[in-house]
C-alpha cells in the first residue's frame, strides 16, 4: 500500500527532525556510521584471517619461516582486535550512580554487591 502525499510529507519531516536531533542514531540505523574503534576491530579480524592463511601457506610450502611470519601476523591482528574491542560499548556506557546521577564504571563485584543490597532492602 502506497503512502499518500500528505503521509510522505509527514514522514520526510519526521526524518529531517530525527537527523537534526540525533545524527549518530541516524548514522547507526542507516549503517553508515563506523567508529575508529570498530574499524580497528575489523582490521584486527582481517589480520587474523590473513595470518592464518599465511600459516597454511607455510604448511603447504613446508617452510617454517613463512609459518612464523603468519603466526606473527595473526598474533598482531588478535592483539589489535582485542585491545580495541569493548564490552562496555556493546552493553552500554556504564551504570548510573543513583546518588549523584553521574555515570561511573562498576566492576563485577560492585554489581553483585548492588544486587545483593537491592534484594535485601526489598
Amino acid at each position: 500500500m502506497a503512502l499518500s502525499e500528505h503521509e510522505q510529507k509527514l514522514l520526510a519531516e519526521m526524518e529531517a527532525a530525527l537527523a537534526a536531533d540525533d545524527p549518530r542514531l541516524v548514522g547507526t540505523l542507516t549503517g553508515k556510521a563506523r567508529t575508529r574503534q570498530a574499524s580497528r576491530v575489523l582490521l584486527g579480524f582481517i589480520a587474523v584471517l590473513t595470518g592464518l592463511a599465511v600459516i597454511f601457506a607455510g604448511l603447504v610450502a613446508k617452510s617454517t619461516p613463512i609459518g612464523v611470519i603468519g603466526f606473527v601476523i595473526a598474533l598482531a591482528g588478535a592483539f589489535t582486535a582485542i585491545s580495541n574491542f569493548s564490552l562496555r560499548q556493546l552493553m552500554g556506557s556504564g551504570a548510573v550512580n543513583s546518588h549523584s546521577g553521574k555515570r561511573q564504571r562498576m566492576g563485577f563485584g560492585d554489581r553483585l554487591e548492588r544486587r545483593w543490597d537491592d534484594r535485601n532492602n526489598n
